[in-house]
This record gives structure tokens, C-alpha cells and sequence, in this order.
């Protein structure tokens, strides 16, 4: 807390691991604490309160809020009236045995719990007590009209739904997130045009499953998007995620048909064996995959697939990985992002026979990567030459010279800038493709 021109001003850190879910549901936090007088630091020593939004997917992602929990100590012993609190999934599946671990934490709030975050911080402020609130995860969809500060003025985050009813055997987000629930077409239309308005290129539907979106009412995903793309001074529309069992050729037809719906679809097969995929429970077989890549590749040419790759998978063997590379070269993604298989409690893959060793894990990942970087290379090096439309983002990290933007496939592109704002939509020829970015010139 301090007093800058006789104002008291207190100030939050919100830190956030994990999915873009996750940042949403951030997005939706910060709002609720700005309104009850919050500003955002991002100098941990300055705060007022701290709050660590979680994710429990993977090990590692654990570990790191373990981590920050610890740091986190120091700072409440020479601060008591600091206020922290956990949220997010990791919240959902310890709860109060966070509080119990590291006494420290003021509140753990669920997944389902966001809306409340105002009124517990203000409880905290007025008795300084413990609060643990986590409730079943798949009751509800979370209440609606919190206020929201976007982390970004050019695009925008729009869950759509929550939950998921897949029950992949090393996934634990049905067990944190709960059972599907989607929010009604016209609440999410609503706050579509509420971003666009507000000057939103470009929106990003999410869910852990899109393609199931209305639970088989009418509310259709395909619908969505057509609705969607009609959207008045809408610019580009994206989403995320797909379950390939349930992307059908009635969405496909309306990526092809759509207007400002992006060539770009993230289709996780995770792995490419029937072996391992009937062990993960994905309900789909590596013939069916690819059978729905020739539709989707048949109607919309210019398509960027990319995907999600798990190794070490619980039974994997050398034939298995020896599959799934000869699968990845047939499928020849723009891009994937691959992990080794990490053990969630609570899930049936956890207590699976014939673990993989670490070592193992770690040699078939170095594979997998050199054989997708040779793939995206590959792609990337036909895109020489070609003049692309990019959403222009702002200034690189490293020289503000250098701006970035994305195409319409979400490649990102490096460019000299030379009047353009963030915002604007330009032409860039590409001169040097790399493995991960595209470096242009514009036209």
C-alpha cells in the first residue's frame, strides 16, 4: 500500500501458469480487482496481494507454483498483511491441503470460484482469516457479468465452454475443470460484439473441447462460428481446442466458407499408434485421424495443422515410437508442441504397468523434436517469397526496430517497422524462413 498525492493505492500480482483458460480466467480476476480498487505491479515486494493462478497438467507446472509458494514466505513474514491466494486447478484438486502445507496461503479458490475472488479478498482484508473455497467442479458454468481486463487491446480471449467429458487416461483437467458445460450462444455473441467494439481484431473461442460445443443441443459449433464470423467489424476469428473425434465436416465447411475464420487448426493427436491411443482413451484411431486431415486438407488447402505430442506414454515400446515418427513425417505438421509423459494422481495412467524410464522419455523427446524442426523448416522454406497478410502485434522483445505480427494461419512473422500501429494489417513479403518465426519485408 501507498500514498501517491494523498491516495491510498494497493497494488496485486497476479501470476499465472498454464493454459490460455487459464489466462482468460485471469483476465476476469484482474477485472473483479481492479473494481474493488487493485492495481496492477509487477514487482512482487510492492504488493498488497499476490495471487498465483495454477495449473496441475504436468508435473513440472507443479512444481513451479511449489516453488513460487516458498519465495512467497519470505515475503509474508515481512509483510503479514499481505494477502495470498491460490487459485486455478491446482487449487481445485488440493484445496485446503495447500493451506495446510504452507499455512502462509490466505485463500484457495476453485475453478468454479473466479466470480468470487472480490468478496473473499475483501473478507480477508476486514478478518484475516483463512478461506478455502472449492466446491464440485462440475456443477455450474461460472457466474456470468465480471468485469474483465483484457490482456490484450488487439485480440481477446472468449471461453465458450468449460469442462470436458473425454477422460484421456493421463489427463486430469475433467477431474479440476469438471464435466462439459457451455455458455449459450448468445451470451458468448454478446461478448464477441462487447470486444469488437472495444477494438478486438481478432478473437480467439476457447474450451478444452470446442468441436463439443452445445452438448449436442442446437447450439452447434459450427453454428457458433458461422454466427461468429458475421460478427459486424470482426477481423479474424481463431479457436482452440479441437478433440479430433468430434471434429466434423460441418465445421470444416465453415472454416472453408467463413470470411474471417483463420486456415488454422490445433488438432492434438498426442500420439501415432492405435496401441497407445487406445491406452490414453482417446476414442479415435490413427486411421480415423487421418482420414479426417485428407477432409480437412481437401476442403481448405492452405490449412496450418499443428498438434499436441505426448512421449512416454505408459507401454510405449520402440515399435510404437518408431510409429509415431513414421505418422508425423505422413501428417507433416506446421508445428507441434511435444511433452514427456508426466504422472497426474487421480488419473488411471498414473498406476499403469511398464512405466518408461526418464531416460528413455528424454532420448525419444530429443527425437520427436529433431524430426518436427526438420518438418517446420521444411513448410516454412515453401513460404519463400510469398507476400502474406499479418495482424501487426508490436515491437519484438529484443529490438524495438523489429515488429512482429501473425498471419492468418498464426505463423509469426519479423518485419522492419516502418509507420504501421499495433492493430493494422499489412502485406509482407518473406525473405528468410526459419524453423519457428518468418522473417519478411513489407510490400
Amino acid at each position: 500500500m501507498k500514498i501517491i498525492d494523498g491516495k491510498v493505492h494497493r497494488f496485486v500480482k497476479l501470476i499465472v501458469y498454464g493454459c490460455q483458460m487459464n489466462r482468460s480466467d485471469a483476465e476476469r480476476m484482474d477485472g473483479q480487482l481492479q473494481e474493488i480498487g487493485y492495481e496492477a505491479t509487477e514487482d512482487m515486494e510492492t504488493a498488497d496481494l499476490i495471487l498465483i493462478n495454477t495449473c496441475c497438467v504436468r508435473e513440472t507446472a507443479e512444481d513451479r507454483v511449489y516453488g513460487k509458494i516458498g519465495e512467497i514466505k519470505h515475503l509474508k513474514e515481512k509483510n503479514p498483511h499481505l494477502i495470498f491466494g491460490i487459485t486455478g486447478c491446482m487449487a481445485q484438486k488440493e484445496g485446503e491441503k495447500l493451506i495446510k502445507r504452507a499455512p502462509h496461503i490466505d485463500f484457495v479458490l476453485g475453478t468454479n470460484r473466479v466470480h468470487e475472488l472480490a468478496r473473499i479478498v475483501r473478507e480477508i482484508e476486514a478478518e484475516h482469516t483463512h478461506h478455502v473455497n472449492v466446491g464440485a467442479a462440475e456443477t455450474e458454468l461460472p457466474a456470468g457479468g465480471a468485469p474483465v481486463v483484457r490482456e490484450s487491446k488487439l485480440t481477446a480471449w472468449v471461453p465458450i465452454m468449460y469442462g470436458c467429458d473425454n477422460f484421456c487416461t493421463y489427463c486430469i483437467v475433467p477431474h479440476v475443470r469438471g464435466r462439459e458445460r457451455s455458455r449459450s450462444m448468445e451470451d458468448i455473441l454478446r461478448e464477441v460484439e462487447s470486444v469488437v467494439a472495444e477494438g478486438c481484431q481478432e478473437v480467439t473461442l476457447l474450451g478444452q473441447n470446442v468441436n463439443s460445443y452445445g452438448n449436442g443441443s442446437e447450439e452447434s459449433f459450427a453454428e457458433l462460428l458461422r454466427q461468429v464470423d458475421r460478427v459486424k467489424g470482426i477481423s479474424r476469428v481463431r479457436f482452440m481446442t479441437s478433440h479430433p473425434k468430434d471434429l466434423s465436416n460441418e465445421v470444416i465447411e465453415a472454416i472453408r466458407d467463413g470470411e474471417h475464420i483463420c486456415e488454422h487448426i490445433h488438432l492434438p493427436v498426442q500420439y501415432g499408434s492405435n496401441a497407445i491411443l487406445k491406452r490414453m482413451n482417446r476414442k479415435y484411431t490413427v486411421e480415423a485421424y487421418r482420414a479426417l486431415v485428407k477432409r480437412i486438407r481437401e476442403a481448405i488447402p492452405n490449412v496450418s495443422l499443428t498438434t499436441d505430442l505426448i512421449v512416454g506414454f505408459p507401454g510405449e515400446t520402440e515399435e510404437d515410437f518408431s510409429a509415431m515418427l513414421d505418422f508425423l513425417r505422413e501428417m507433416r505438421y506446421d508445428s507441434a508442441y511435444t511433452f514427456i509423459y508426466s504422472k497426474r494422481s487421480g488419473t488411471p495412467a498414473a498406476t499403469m504397468e511398464n512405466q518408461v524410464e526418464d531416460s528413455v522419455k528424454h532420448e525419444r523427446l530429443a527425437k520427436l523434436m529433431e524430426v518436427q524442426n526438420e518438418i517446420s523448416r521444411e513448410i516454412n522454406e515453401s513460404l519463400k517469397g510469398k507476400i502474406l497478410e499479418i495482424l501487426v502485434e508490436g515491437p519484438s522483445k529484443n529490438d524495438e526496430t523489429v515488429w512482429t505480427g501473425r498471419t492468418r494461419t498464426n505463423k509469426m512473422v519479423l518485419f522492419q517497422r516502418r509507420e504501421e500501429q499495433a492493430g493494422d494489417f499489412i502485406q509482407v513479403k518473406i525473405t528468410q524462413p526459419q524453423t519457428w518465426v518468418l522473417k519478411g519485408e513489407q510490400v
